[in-house]
């Protein structure tokens, strides 16, 4: 398997890479648009920086691609939806630049409180300026950060140890989590009216972007101080150059920016009270280092059928976690086969429902592995794993739904699937695992309870109950040289329809299918596939 090495990263990780077995690696660093579409037709995965651009055109014409890596945090250079759709598991490595970015962060915090960058200036230019630069002390201010996760910790963490009163903001922040790092949760527009000093450290989203903006500046004190280490676009530019030339933001740091590199006529390089770097967050000989070899791990393991480290696009399974939820994303995918070709056409949504023990699991791979049962013997089907199969279900029109019930069940854990049609048809199958053995077993069709292995081949037969059906069934395939490996039966109210299902060693020919439905007693049946 071919590894593309697009941009420079440690040579630690390239020696990784180059000393597996089955692996060739291809360091081509600074290529062009056009040469990067050349060389990454027959890659198996790619790993950048943030120089290179991932591009739809790169994903589709790589058609052996399965992983891209990001040695970095951010991957505003991948085209994730593009990625995605192609069933591209997109990396990256969050925690090897933490520090790194941490330390950024409070350096742009001490510069700005203490005139540093122009005292060095000035020493340089001869002046001896001891009056005229006169600072402040970070003790007791309060500082707000803007996103708690690794990087908006050891900030956090920094700041304590300064003694600065630190809130934060964050939506996923709880309260217990706020209390084990001795800071006050609180909601944004507090957290711009209360500081004093403000960091950003969140994703570059639609919702984050331009999140300190014009109406933001408004809200906060007179002086304030703000820094962006995480992403350009989070601070509005346009707002923050007006807020620093009014005295409203008293100093600013910035070591991202919107465009980069920073245009050589940019207003931001004119502003005194700007304290600029050249996204130096990763730029330390540690972090890049870490990152390096990470990520070579990382793309290493994935593509000797390994485990999946902080993917961008799909869940990440922790070994140990696998080991105990393989026979449930087994049980899950069959459950999502078996509901689709039990369903009516022109499905509109797709209802799974948790109870018991399991809802203790992530739900996330779970219903991923029902979407990709689902999917399974669709046409165009080849290419459909856990990165796509949310999305391949999303373009079909079809909305999904997962509950975790508290409800009591008969059963320790109980998984259904339920679609329904445009024109409101319901159809059903729930699931179970049995013994210690962990047996997957279909225990409800359609609210009728029956219990059978969901093998790879079942013969699905709905009936008038009345003698005869049994031998009838057995007589047809044992004539057509099917034999039944097992058969479950569960008999109807009064009225209704009796179910049967048949597990088979060998697939049917259409002369039996039509040869049951001919029959006046026999109302459906059906070959469902769940391999």
């Amino acid at each position: 398997m071919k590894i593309l090495v697009a941009d420079r990263i440690s040579p630690l990780g390239v020696e990784f890479l180059q000393k597996q077995d089955g692996f060739e690696v291809v360091e081509a660093y600074g290529s062009s648009p056009e040469k990067l579409l050349e060389i990454s037709k027959d890659v198996s995965a790619i790993i950048v920086r943030s120089d290179t651009k991932i591009t739809p055109e790169v994903i589709t014409g790589a058609t052996k691609l399965k992983a891209v890596g990001r040695a970095g945090v951010g991957v505003d250079n991948i085209n994730i939806e593009a990625a995605t759709e192609a069933g591209v598991i997109v990396m990256n490595t969050p925690g090897g630049n933490t520090i790194a970015t941490a330390e950024l962060t409070f350096t742009h915090m001490l510069c700005s409180t203490r005139p540093i960058v122009r005292g060095v200036t000035s020493m340089k230019e001869g002046l001896w300026e001891r009056k005229q630069l006169k600072g402040g002390e970070l003790r007791f201010k309060t500082l707000a950060v803007l996103g708690l996760g690794r990087i908006g910790v050891e900030v956090a963490k920094r700041a304590k140890a300064f003694e600065m009163n630190v809130i934060a903001y964050d939506p996923y922040l709880t309260e217990e989590r706020a209390n084990e790092l001795e800071v006050e949760k609180v909601e944004l527009e507090d957290a711009f009216i209360r500081a004093d000093y403000i960091t950003v450290h969140m994703p570059l989203t639609k919702d984050t972007k331009d999140m300190v903006d014009e109406v933001a500046f408004s809200q906060m004190k007179d002086g304030v101080r703000i820094f962006n280490c995480a992403r350009g676009g989070i601070i509005k530019e346009s707002a923050l150059a007006g807020a620093l030339k009014s005295g409203k933001v008293a100093v600013a740091g910035l070591d991202v920016y919107e465009q980069e590199p920073l245009p050589e006529d940019h207003e931001f390089r004119g502003i005194e009270n700007l304290n600029l770097t050249p996204h130096l967050g990763a730029s330390t000989a540690e972090a890049q280092e870490s990152v390096g070899v990470e990520i070579a791990e990382a793309i290493a393991e994935v593509l000797q059928g390994g485990r999946i480290r902080n993917a961008i696009n799909m869940p990440s399974i922790d070994p140990k976690d696998l080991i105990t939820l393989s026979p449930y994303l087994d049980l899950c995918h069959r459950l999502g086969s078996f509901a689709r070709q039990s369903a009516q056409e022109n499905i509109s949504s797709i209802h799974i429902t948790f109870w018991g023990g399991i809802v203790d699991f992530d739900a996330v791979p779970l219903t991923r592995a029902v979407q990709k049962g689902w999917l399974a013997g669709l046409a165009g089907d080849e290419g459909i794993n856990d990165v796509n199969a949310p999305h391949k279900i999303k373009a079909l029109g079809i909305k999904l739904e997962v509950t975790k019930s508290s409800s009591v069940v008969d059963y320790n854990e109980l998984i259904e699937v339920k679609t329904v049609s445009s024109d409101g048809t319901e159809r059903s199958v729930k699931g179970t695992l049995l013994g210690k053995a962990n047996d997957p077993r279909i225990v409800e069709v359609d609210q009728q309870a029956i219990e059978v292995r969901p093998v790879d081949l079942l013969l699905v037969v709905r009936n008038v109950d009345k003698p005869g059906i049994v031998g009838k069934l057995g007589t047809i395939l044992g004539d057509r040289g099917v034999n039944i490996a097992n058969m479950s039966l569960s008999r109807a109210d009064c009225g209704e329809l009796a179910l049967t299902i048949c597990e088979l060693d060998e697939e049917p020919d259409e002369g039996v299918l039509r040869i049951l439905e001919a029959d006046s007693d026999i109302r459906e049946a059906r070959i469902s596939r769940q391999g």
